[in-house]
């Protein structure tokens, strides 16, 4: 059972670390779309983490109480540092939707300054469209492709969550089933005991059996010869 508890929290620490790099280092350094889709797949990193720690948790639950409560401690720090993880990623949704609209405000008064400034020059205005179409024809492939990765990156997080759900109720019953043979091997154990305590007692009412009839011949024999 250990050995089971301490894979899921080399798992859990993976997932862990995973999150932490994308907080601290991928989404500091990125913007738009592409920041959004890095925090959903860490959401979703932290979501497999919590199938994870409840995997452990029925683990713990199954330990002995002689070294239940040390894991049961291990796990209440797995999970307060998830949700401080959460939070982190919640704080950093907000910000993003948050910088998201005032870029987009932005975007809006400079094009106001710009076409205040295009009625003096048609020529620059023609320009300006141009350029304004090119950057939204840019900008739409790319909010396509960053649709296409967000719901690719979802796919393959509900086949790994779909994975894990499938590999505990395969754990759930192994469990069950060696539960279950212990059971019989505990039935089948006591029944050989009776078994080897009653085949003792028969021979030895066997054994007592004989040395009656050897005593009694013996005195057989002594009265006819005396």
């Amino acid at each position: 059972m250990a050995e089971l508890f301490d894979s899921y929290a080399s798992d859990f620490a993976q997932l862990t670390s995973s999150i932490t790099a994308k907080l601290d280092k991928e989404v500091p350094s990125q913007a738009g779309e592409a920041r959004k889709a890095t925090l959903r797949r860490a959401d979703m990193e932290a979501d497999e983490a919590d199938e994870i720690l409840s995997q452990m948790e029925i683990e713990v639950n199954g330990f002995p109480q002689s070294v239940k409560s040390k894991y049961a401690v291990q796990l209440r720090g797995y999970k307060a540092e998830l949700e401080k993880l959460r939070r982190s990623v919640r704080t950093q949704v907000q910000n993003a939707g948050a910088g998201g609209s005032r870029f987009d405000a932005a975007l809006e008064a400079d094009g106001d300054v710009e076409s205040g400034r295009s009625s003096y020059d048609p020529q620059a205005q023609r320009q300006r469209l141009l350029q304004g179409t090119s950057t939204l024809e840019d900008g739409s492939r790319r909010l396509q492709e960053s649709h296409r990765i967000a719901l690719e990156t979802e796919d393959l997080g509900a086949d790994i969550l779909r994975d894990l759900r499938s590999q505990r109720e395969q754990i759930e019953n192994s469990r069950d089933t060696l539960r279950q043979a212990d059971s019989n091997i505990d039935r089948s154990s006591r029944t050989l005991s009776k078994m080897i305590r009653r085949a003792k007692q028969q021979k030895l009412v066997t054994i007592g059996i004989i040395t009656v009839l050897v005593l009694l011949i013996l005195l057989i024999l002594y009265g006819k010869f005396s």
